[in-house]
């Protein structure tokens, strides 16, 4: 029998959780576990359901950003005008986390911690350089969402610890991103291929930063330092698309499967990159 609790702080869900010894699991959403439970894949010593818990329900306002807890729904998050206006990338990533029936419960820390490879929400998160407050026996700490996941379903989280928040952090008057995947049919399927990107402008149009994440393409989300680093410096002319798609396919380290094979994967991962780069610097024009 499955033990199932409903804490209404943080320290009371971190406690039940350091009392089971590693076998206690999350539920912030539950679009993941109560499948995993359904197909006998884990059997845990209790569920600890945190949505009754508020500052995990709620989006506040922090240091110019957004603080979204962790178990606010990808519905919710959509009818955010602020997420709307300054995360557009954020948003459009999490509004694909399932069917529009899977939005009103599935979250961003049940994306990030289920550690799929093709997770829709991470790549956005990352590339937007989005932190996360991870609560736990020895107390609180900030950590970037790209060191959260250390490999197909493992996470860096210790027993006892879960994901409270994320911190979107503050936007320049000429910074925004975007997110796009590759899917075999139009909706409802999981990414072969996800690139997210960040851009900041400076005031003649100039990227003077950039970030670029890619999902389903290595054991976890990657970050690509030199993707970014491709387009600082450039109005996106073709050589910095090029290069950046370059960087983007140099990055991969994907799997065959019967969803794509490597070759495949690593060609539209630069492909897309390209197009989601264009993307992020249309909208971050269009706030100058």
């Amino acid at each position: 029998m499955i033990n199932f609790a409903i804490p209404t702080s943080v320290d009371e869900a971190v406690g039940l959780l350091a009392r089971a010894n590693g076998s206690g699991r999350v539920l912030a959403g539950g679009t993941d576990l109560l499948v995993q439970l359904r197909a006998g894949r884990v059997s845990p010593g209790i569920i600890v359901d945190i949505k009754r818990i508020p500052d995990l329900k709620a989006v506040r306002h922090e240091a110019g950003g957004l603080r979204v807890g962790a178990a606010v729904s990808g519905a919710e998050l959509a009818e955010h005008a602020e997420v709307q206006k300054h995360w557009p990338g954020v948003l459009e990533a999490a509004r694909l986390i399932g069917s529009t029936q899977v939005q009103g419960r599935a979250s961003l820390g049940g994306n990030l911690c289920n550690a799929s490879p093709a997770a829709d929400s991470v790549p956005a998160l990352i590339a937007a350089g989005v932190t996360c407050t991870i609560a736990g026996p020895d107390g609180r700490r900030e950590v970037a969402v790209e060191d959260v996941v250390t490999g197909p379903g493992k996470t860096s989280l210790a027993a006892g610890e879960f994901v409270v928040d994320f911190l979107l952090p503050a936007r320049g008057a000429r910074t925004s991103d975007a997110y796009q995947r590759f899917i075999p049919r139009t909706e409802m399927d999981i990414a072969v291929v996800g690139a997210a990107v960040c851009l900041a402008l400076d005031a003649n149009g100039t990227v003077s930063a950039a970030r670029v994440a890619l999902g389903a393409v290595a054991p976890t989300v990657r970050l690509v330092p030199a993707a970014g680093a491709a387009l600082v410096g450039t109005k996106l002319e073709d050589a910095a698309l090029a290069r950046l798609a370059a960087a983007a396919s140099a990055a991969c380290d994907p799997i065959n499967d019967k969803r794509g094979t490597i070759e495949f994967r690593t060609r539209v991962a630069g492909v897309l990159a390209r197009r989601v780069a264009v993307l992020a610097y249309d909208r971050a024009r269009s706030k100058a």
